[in-house]
């Protein structure tokens, strides 16, 4: 089935009912007690989305026990899997390589599960990275703009049917990777739907210091 085909298959399911993501993917790692061989190495160790090519059956195992458990949609193996994320292990060369697997690993999964009468989806999942433009600095727009550009072409050439910006904290952050999006859009010459997904403090506002409101808005 052709992206385009299951991004209409996706938008019939939403306007249908609701749609059951998928639990932790960093949570469902540590249950499965790996140590650093898995890893692919003590300096690799703590880098969840390197599992992708050095244990991909841990990471398909994890992406069919959410299916079996009933999930609609599953995320990708990707939520540190930004150069500049990656680059903490000496890994920001392989950031589109492990995007573009991992998604083709969800992706397999996914249509292994689905049925005429329930379809899966994959979400790309695109975290909010370990730097802030308004808080921790350290990043400039363009430069983390670019970043999110090579983590959406490599999601989407895997195959994901949208894209998921979680975990958001700094509304700066989130154009920066819209703009990245929107990049990878026009290099590949295919749009997929993009969600937002934000996290609220106990004070009720972002850790960049907008208030929900504030954080739609922009």
């Amino acid at each position: 089935m052709s992206t385009n085909s299951r991004i209409d298959e996706l938008k019939s399911a939403l306007a249908q009912r609701l749609l059951v993501m998928d639990g932790a993917m960093g949570t469902a790692i540590q249950d499965r007690d790996l140590g650093p061989d898995d890893f692919g190495g003590p300096e690799y160790e703590g880098c969840n989305e390197y599992l992708t090519l050095t244990r991909p059956d841990v990471i398909e195992e994890i992406h069919r026990s959410y299916l079996e458990a009933g999930a609609d949609i599953i995320e990708t193996n990707t939520f540190g899997a930004t150069p500049v994320v990656l680059a903490e292990y000496g890994l920001a060369h392989e950031a589109q390589r492990l995007n573009r697997e991992s998604a083709t690993l969800a992706r397999r999964a996914a249509d292994a599960a689905s049925t005429p009468d329930k379809p899966r989806f994959v979400a790309g999942s695109m975290g909010p990275t370990t730097k802030t433009i308004s808080v921790t600095g350290g990043i400039t727009f363009e430069e983390l703009a670019c970043d999110y550009h090579i983590q959406a072409a490599g999601l989407i050439e895997g195959g994901v049917d949208l894209l998921l910006l979680e975990t958001s904290q700094d509304t700066l952050n989130v154009k920066a990777g819209l703009e990245g999006i929107d990049r990878a859009f026009a290099e590949l010459g295919l749009e997929v739907p993009v969600a937002v997904q934000g996290t609220v403090e106990p004070m009720g506002t972002l850790l960049a210091g907008q208030d929900v409101e504030a954080f739609y808005t922009s």
